[in-house]
């Protein structure tokens, strides 16, 4: 699901040329503040990659929504419920 989420918005990325010590520049437009350089386009492209995970993970630690890329979705994982609802006997049994 992450990869292909990283390979649709790559998809949307729009790349040009600066005047910079790493010229090529990329960016994902529907994702604000995910972008990045490189000496190659691909090397701008695989760096772009390598932030959208960062961006992923970091977003999912933050439990921060993830828009969606076309019909792609990554949601936060549910988690099950607490300790402190779990029946009491249940945890007697165990120990």
């Amino acid at each position: 699901m992450i990869v292909e989420y990283i390979n649709a918005a790559l998809e949307k990325a729009k790349y040009e040329i600066i005047h910079d010590e790493e010229p090529f520049y990329g960016e994902v437009p529907v994702l604000k503040g995910v972008w990045a350089s490189g000496k190659t386009l691909e090397e701008c492209r695989r760096n772009l990659g390598e932030t959208l995970e960062g961006w992923i993970v970091l977003r999912l630690k933050k439990g921060l929504n993830i828009p969606p890329i076309g019909n792609i979705r990554i949601e936060e994982p549910r988690v099950m419920g607490t300790i402190d609802k779990i029946n009491a006997s249940v945890l007697e049994t165990a120990c």
